[in-house]
């Protein structure tokens, strides 16, 4: 996508509040585009390099470097109307509670993360002041100041009562200039718990060291998936939510009265999906092979137990996925397909 000339009326001034790899690659490409981007990280080293050399985005999308200043949370200053909360989403109350400060009174929380976060910030800035997005796109963090920019996917912004109002549709022209094809959704929770399912089968696939289309693909796991997601969708429903399909995800697909063959093409596009992206592997992947150190596990799926268990909707398999997660954390069991067997073995 071109660069965009932007006048002051259009431009949107933002605070990106983690500068990883989702909040840096939409911090850069909005900086770039000529939006007054400021980025917050808790990462001395990456909010320097950033400093001194810019926010460089690599891989096979784009090569460039924005702009834009960057701060660690205790020498910012200032309010914002629009902050962008990009963390992990087990930091996602600590981070709010530290970004309010800077949230004018009128201002919103977008949240640009896996998991049910909407939540957890709507009980902290309100449910007024809270925004919510569903992004699907591939990047990585690789060193401080460098993104990987690995694969597009959905982009899609939605108030959290369903109304679509003047605050969302600039959110998403704002962000149209990152991806064109970001939209607005009356039904923004089905997309998030669209992403919950979906999720939980890249969790199962993390369990390995197989990259997400090679896992996804075994046929001897297929039926694992399966289970993993109707067991996410059936606490989706209790709750009165209509998941959304995007990128070949299609929740559908997954439920009791689905046709014969229904999750199996799913997933076959969801392979297809993953196979166009450089970005091979998850971020849970990658926070257990890589950067060794604790995921998003009890902040994505844990709640959804919970969540189940108020329902009266039983969760044994997400439960026990979760356990087979720390173990992998703790270093009682290895990533491989004799851990993800550990998980098959739960639907018997």
């Amino acid at each position: 996508m071109g660069r965009r000339v932007l006048t002051a009326r259009n431009a949107m001034r933002v605070l990106i509040w983690g500068a990883g790899a989702i909040g840096g690659t939409l911090g850069a490409y909005l900086a770039r585009a000529g939006d007054d981007v400021t980025l917050v990280d808790t990462v001395a080293e990456h909010v320097d390099a950033v400093e001194r050399t810019g926010i460089r985005i690599t891989g096979p999308i784009a090569e460039f470097t924005a702009r834009a200043p960057a701060f660690t949370p205790d020498n910012l200053l200032g309010e914002w109307d629009t902050i962008v909360l990009a963390t992990k989403a087990h930091h996602t109350e600590v981070a709010t509670r530290a970004l309010l400060p800077h949230l004018s009174a009128t201002g919103c929380v977008i949240s640009a993360q896996n998991g049910l976060n909407e939540l957890t910030i709507a009980e902290i800035v309100g449910k007024e002041r809270t925004v919510g997005a569903f992004v699907n796109f591939g990047a990585d963090y690789i060193e401080p100041g460098v993104i990987h920019y690995g694969g597009r996917g959905a982009v899609v912004i939605g108030e959290i009562d369903g109304r679509v109002t003047r605050r969302v549709t600039a959110i998403r022209d704002a962000w149209a200039r990152f991806d064109e094809r970001a939209i607005v959704t009356p039904n923004i929770w089905g997309y998030l718990w669209g992403k919950e399912a979906y999720g939980a089968m890249l969790f199962a696939t993390a369990l390995t060291n197989e990259s997400i289309a090679d896992a996804l693909a075994l046929p001897a796991y297929r039926p694992l998936y399966k289970e993993v997601a109707r067991e996410i969708l059936a606490v989706a429903r209790a709750r009165g939510v209509t998941p959304e399909s995007f990128d070949g995800f299609d929740p559908s697909a997954y439920l009791p009265e689905a046709s014969p063959g229904a999750a199996a093409q799913s997933l076959d596009a969801l392979v297809a999906h993953n196979r166009r992206s450089a970005k091979t592997h998850s971020g849970i992947w990658r926070d257990l092979a890589v950067r060794k150190r604790r995921t998003e596990v009890d902040a994505q799926l844990g709640i959804v137990v919970e969540l189940g268990r108020t329902a009266n909707v039983a969760t044994p398999l997400t439960a026990r996925l979760v356990e087979l997660i720390h173990d992998i954390e703790n270093g009682v069991r290895p990533q491989s397909l004799e851990t993800l067997d550990a998980l098959a073995a739960a639907t018997k």
